[in-house]
Protein backbone atom coordinates (compact mmCIF):
# COMPACT_ATOMS: atom_id res chain seq x y z
CA UNK A 1 0.00 0.00 0.00
CA UNK A 2 1.75 3.41 -0.76
CA UNK A 3 1.49 6.59 0.40
CA UNK A 4 -1.65 8.58 0.95
CA UNK A 5 0.15 12.02 0.53
CA UNK A 6 0.12 14.05 -3.14
CA UNK A 7 2.55 16.51 -3.95
CA UNK A 8 3.32 19.30 -1.56
CA UNK A 9 6.15 21.93 -0.93
CA UNK A 10 8.06 22.96 1.93
CA UNK A 11 10.14 26.39 1.35
CA UNK A 12 11.82 25.97 -2.29
CA UNK A 13 11.47 21.60 -2.05
CA UNK A 14 8.47 19.96 -3.90
CA UNK A 15 7.98 16.70 -2.69
CA UNK A 16 5.64 13.89 -3.94
CA UNK A 17 5.73 10.48 -4.47
CA UNK A 18 8.03 9.05 -6.97
CA UNK A 19 7.06 8.18 -10.38
CA UNK A 20 8.69 5.29 -12.89
CA UNK A 21 9.91 8.04 -14.99
CA UNK A 22 11.99 9.46 -11.89
CA UNK A 23 14.24 5.85 -11.59
CA UNK A 24 17.22 7.56 -13.66
CA UNK A 25 17.06 11.15 -11.67
CA UNK A 26 16.96 8.90 -8.55
CA UNK A 27 20.26 6.93 -9.66
CA UNK A 28 22.09 10.11 -10.49
CA UNK A 29 21.30 11.80 -7.04
CA UNK A 30 22.22 8.34 -5.53
CA UNK A 31 25.40 8.22 -6.68
CA UNK A 32 25.87 12.45 -6.42
CA UNK A 33 25.49 11.90 -2.54
CA UNK A 34 27.51 9.33 -2.52
CA UNK A 35 30.47 10.68 -4.04
CA UNK A 36 30.16 13.87 -2.40
CA UNK A 37 28.43 13.14 1.56
CA UNK A 38 30.73 9.83 1.80
CA UNK A 39 34.26 10.77 1.21
CA UNK A 40 36.19 10.53 3.81
CA UNK A 41 34.74 7.70 5.49
CA UNK A 42 35.01 5.31 3.14
CA UNK A 43 37.65 4.91 0.44
CA UNK A 44 37.65 5.50 -2.74
CA UNK A 45 36.77 2.18 -4.01
CA UNK A 46 33.97 2.05 -1.57
CA UNK A 47 32.17 5.04 -2.74
CA UNK A 48 32.70 3.76 -6.94
CA UNK A 49 31.41 0.46 -6.26
CA UNK A 50 28.48 1.42 -3.89
CA UNK A 51 26.45 2.15 -6.94
CA UNK A 52 27.65 0.21 -9.71
CA UNK A 53 25.15 -2.40 -10.89
CA UNK A 54 22.21 0.08 -9.74
CA UNK A 55 20.32 1.36 -12.70
CA UNK A 56 17.12 2.92 -13.64
CA UNK A 57 15.13 -0.86 -13.92
CA UNK A 58 16.34 -1.48 -10.33
CA UNK A 59 14.89 1.94 -8.59
CA UNK A 60 11.91 1.47 -10.65
CA UNK A 61 10.91 -1.65 -9.03
CA UNK A 62 11.43 -0.02 -5.81
CA UNK A 63 9.16 3.22 -7.03
CA UNK A 64 6.57 0.58 -7.96
CA UNK A 65 6.00 -0.48 -4.09
CA UNK A 66 4.59 3.50 -3.58
CA UNK A 67 6.65 3.66 -0.57
CA UNK A 68 9.29 6.53 -2.45
CA UNK A 69 9.03 10.38 -2.05
CA UNK A 70 11.26 12.48 -4.53
CA UNK A 71 12.04 16.07 -3.91
CA UNK A 72 12.00 18.55 -6.12
CA UNK A 73 14.03 21.94 -7.15
CA UNK A 74 13.41 23.72 -10.04
CA UNK A 75 12.14 20.63 -11.88
CA UNK A 76 15.47 19.09 -10.89
CA UNK A 77 15.13 15.88 -8.09
CA UNK A 78 17.25 16.30 -5.64
CA UNK A 79 16.79 14.00 -3.13
CA UNK A 80 14.31 10.63 -2.24
CA UNK A 81 13.45 8.54 0.84
CA UNK A 82 12.22 5.00 0.62
CA UNK A 83 11.26 2.86 2.94
CA UNK A 84 9.28 -1.16 3.53
CA UNK A 85 7.12 -1.64 6.60
CA UNK A 86 9.54 -1.73 9.73
CA UNK A 87 12.64 0.52 7.79
CA UNK A 88 13.71 3.35 6.32
CA UNK A 89 15.70 1.44 3.49
CA UNK A 90 17.48 4.86 1.65
CA UNK A 91 17.37 8.69 1.63
CA UNK A 92 19.82 10.59 -0.17
CA UNK A 93 20.17 14.38 -1.15
CA UNK A 94 22.14 16.21 -3.26
CA UNK A 95 25.08 17.65 -1.41
CA UNK A 96 24.42 21.14 -2.33
CA UNK A 97 20.93 21.24 -0.63
CA UNK A 98 22.03 19.97 2.53
CA UNK A 99 21.26 21.90 5.58
CA UNK A 100 18.57 22.95 4.26
CA UNK A 101 16.28 20.99 6.06
CA UNK A 102 15.25 18.73 3.12
CA UNK A 103 16.61 15.63 5.17
CA UNK A 104 14.80 16.25 8.27
CA UNK A 105 11.39 16.42 6.08
CA UNK A 106 12.05 13.36 3.65
CA UNK A 107 13.21 11.32 6.41
CA UNK A 108 9.73 12.16 8.48
CA UNK A 109 8.07 11.19 5.20
CA UNK A 110 10.44 7.84 4.94
CA UNK A 111 9.33 7.07 8.69
CA UNK A 112 5.68 7.77 8.24
CA UNK A 113 5.85 5.00 5.34
CA UNK A 114 7.61 2.61 7.50
CA UNK A 115 5.01 2.60 9.68
CA UNK A 116 2.17 1.43 7.50
CA UNK A 117 1.71 -1.97 8.12
CA UNK A 118 4.44 -2.05 11.03
CA UNK A 119 3.47 -1.64 14.97
CA UNK A 120 6.86 -1.78 16.51
CA UNK A 121 10.39 0.16 16.13
CA UNK A 122 11.41 1.21 13.12
CA UNK A 123 14.86 0.54 11.86
CA UNK A 124 17.61 1.72 9.07
CA UNK A 125 20.89 0.67 8.26
CA UNK A 126 23.00 3.74 8.04
CA UNK A 127 26.28 4.53 6.74
CA UNK A 128 29.03 5.81 9.08
CA UNK A 129 28.97 9.18 7.62
CA UNK A 130 25.05 9.24 8.48
CA UNK A 131 24.49 8.26 12.00
CA UNK A 132 24.40 11.31 13.84
CA UNK A 133 21.54 12.21 10.88
CA UNK A 134 19.65 9.37 12.10
CA UNK A 135 20.37 9.55 16.24
CA UNK A 136 18.38 13.55 15.64
CA UNK A 137 15.62 11.09 14.89
CA UNK A 138 15.67 8.59 17.92
CA UNK A 139 17.31 6.15 16.33
CA UNK A 140 20.38 4.02 18.28
CA UNK A 141 23.27 1.94 17.03
CA UNK A 142 22.54 -1.48 17.95
CA UNK A 143 25.56 -2.50 16.05
CA UNK A 144 27.78 -2.51 12.86
CA UNK A 145 27.63 -5.63 9.76
CA UNK A 146 29.12 -5.10 5.71
CA UNK A 147 27.40 -4.92 3.08
CA UNK A 148 28.67 -6.82 0.34
CA UNK A 149 27.76 -5.21 -3.47
CA UNK A 150 28.53 -9.12 -4.58
CA UNK A 151 31.92 -10.16 -6.83
CA UNK A 152 34.27 -7.41 -7.43
CA UNK A 153 32.76 -4.77 -5.15
CA UNK A 154 34.32 -3.80 -2.43
CA UNK A 155 32.53 -4.53 1.17
CA UNK A 156 30.89 -1.50 2.89
CA UNK A 157 30.27 -1.30 6.45
CA UNK A 158 26.75 -0.13 8.00
CA UNK A 159 25.39 0.71 10.82
CA UNK A 160 22.38 -1.11 12.39
CA UNK A 161 20.28 1.17 14.05
CA UNK A 162 16.83 1.05 15.56
CA UNK A 163 14.21 3.90 17.36
CA UNK A 164 14.59 3.72 20.96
Amino acid sequence: MGSARGDFTLGDFTLRPARAEDAGAVVEVTQLSVEGLARGHYNAAQIEGWTRGRDAAYYRAAIALGRMHVAELDSRIVGFVDAVPGEVTRLFILPEVGGRGLGRRLMALGMADARMGHAGKLRVEATRNAVAFYERFGFAVTGHGIFSRGAGNPDIEIVHMTER
